[in-house]
C-alpha cells in the first residue's frame, strides 16, 4: 500500500500516464452504486435482459463494487475513442442506401476493444505502480459485472443518454470504457451535467423501437442484441426492420447532435478492416467458415461463430434487393447443416418470392 496520496500530484500524475497508452481521458469514482441498485433490479424484472442472464446471476458483484474486488476503494473510469474512417457508402446513414451492402457497428471494424483496452489498463495500472508506490487494483473493459456507465456518470466522464450510452460533451459517444478497481483512497471526481434536453433524435430513429422511454432499453428488440447476444432465432417482427444490419447498429449514435465533435481515433488497433466494411452480403454470406475464422481474427465478431454470422447474413439478404446473385446464395445454404440458418434462409427466400 501507498503510505500517503498527495492528490494535487498524484492526480495529473495518473492521468499523464493514462494518456501516454492512449486513454483519452481518466476519472474517478466512489463506489457507492446504491442509487442504480434498484434501477437495475426493475430492468431485470421487466425482462429487459431478454436471454442475458448472467447480468441477474452476477448481480450482487455488478451492484457492489466490493463483491467483485474485496477492498476496492476508488474506480478509476478511463475513455478511448474509436471513432474511424469509413468505405463511403457506409459513412453516417449513408448505408441505408447500399441495402446490397452489410453493415457492421463501427466499434467492431478494428482489432477487439477487449484485448485492446485490457492490455493498456494493465499498463496504466503497472506505470502508476512504478510512480507512486505498490497498491492493489483490478482491470475491466465490459468483460465482468461492472456498472460501467454508471461509473462513469459518477466519475465525471459524461452523462447516460436516452439511448443509455454514455455521452461526453467535448468528444459525443464513439468511445470505450474501461475500469480500474484500486484500494487506493483517491479524491472522487463530480458528476456530469446531463445535456440531452428535449432532443428526443435516438428515440425516433431507432429501428425496432427498442427505446421505449428516455433512458430506458428493452434489450429483446435491440438489433444490437438481436445479432450479438441473442443466440437463437431472431423473431420475425424484427427481421425486415434490421435491414443490412449484420453485426450491430449505431443508428442512435449516428444521429446524436453531440458526435458532431467526435474525431477520428489514433489508436492503430481500432482502424477499419477492409474485409468488414462496405462489403457485399452476398460475399459476406458466401464466406467458408475458415474464411469468416481468418477474416475476423482478433475482431469481436467472432465471438458470435459462423453458425450466428450466417443467420444474420441470411436476415438481410431477406431485406436486400432480389437478384439472382442473392436467391443463388440464399439457395446454396437451403441445406445448411445448422437448422438455425436454414430457417432464415427460408424466411429470406420467402420475402423474395
Amino acid at each position: 500500500m501507498v503510505s500517503k496520496i498527495k492528490p494535487d500530484t498524484v492526480i495529473p500524475q495518473i492521468k499523464s500516464i493514462a494518456h501516454e497508452f492512449g486513454f483519452d481521458d481518466l476519472r474517478v469514482a466512489d463506489c457507492d452504486l446504491s442509487e442504480a441498485k434498484p434501477r437495475l433490479k426493475q430492468w431485470i424484472d421487466n425482462g429487459y435482459a431478454g436471454d442475458m442472464s448472467f447480468i441477474a446471476n452476477r448481480f450482487g458483484m455488478k451492484t457492489d463494487p466490493d463483491e467483485l474486488v474485496k477492498g476496492v476503494k476508488r474506480i478509476l473510469t478511463l475513455r478511448m475513442n474509436y471513432f474511424q474512417l469509413r468505405d463511403a457508402s457506409m459513412k453516417g446513414m449513408e448505408f441505408l442506401k447500399a441495402p446490397e451492402k452489410g453493415f457492421v457497428s463501427s466499434y467492431a471494424l478494428g482489432r477487439d476493444y477487449h484485448k485492446v483496452i485490457r492490455g493498456r489498463l494493465e499498463k496504466v495500472a503497472r506505470k502508476m505502480q512504478s510512480v507512486i508506490g505498490p497498491f492493489g487494483y483490478r482491470v475491466f473493459t465490459d468483460s465482468a459485472p461492472v456498472m460501467e456507465v454508471e461509473l462513469a456518470v459518477k466519475s465525471g466522464l459524461g452523462w447516460r443518454g436516452k439511448h443509455t450510452l454514455l455521452i461526453n460533451k467535448s468528444v459525443g459517444s464513439w468511445f470505450f470504457l474501461g475500469e480500474i478497481y484500486t484500494d487506493l483512497e483517491l479524491p472522487i471526481d463530480g458528476v456530469a451535467k446531463e445535456h440531452c434536453g428535449t432532443c428526443r433524435r435516438c428515440i425516433d430513429v431507432c429501428p425496432t423501437k427498442a427505446i421505449i422511454a428516455p433512458y430506458q432499453l428493452d434489450a429483446r428488440k435491440c438489433i444490437s442484441y438481436l445479432t450479438i447476444e441473442h443466440k437463437g432465432s431472431i423473431p420475425q417482427e424484427f427481421r425486415k426492420s434490421i435491414g443490412n444490419r449484420i453485426y450491430g447498429c449505431d443508428d442512435c449514435q449516428i444521429v446524436c447532435p453531440w458526435n458532431k465533435y467526435a474525431s477520428i481515433t489514433a489508436v492503430p488497433d481500432f482502424e477499419t478492416r477492409d474485409p468488414l466494411d462496405g462489403e457485399s452480403l452476398v460475399r459476406l454470406f458466401l464466406w467458408s467458415e475458415s474464411e469468416f475464422k481468418k477474416n475476423t481474427e482478433g475482431s469481436a465478431i467472432r465471438r458470435i461463430g459462423y453458425e450466428r454470422w450466417l443467420r444474420n447474413l441470411a436476415c438481410s439478404l431477406g431485406n436486400a434487393p432480389t437478384s439472382p446473385e442473392v436467391i443463388q446464395a440464399l439457395e446454396s445454404r437451403r441445406s445448411f447443416k445448422s437448422e438455425l440458418v436454414r430457417e432464415h434462409v427460408l424466411w429470406a427466400l420467402e420475402e423474395h418470392r
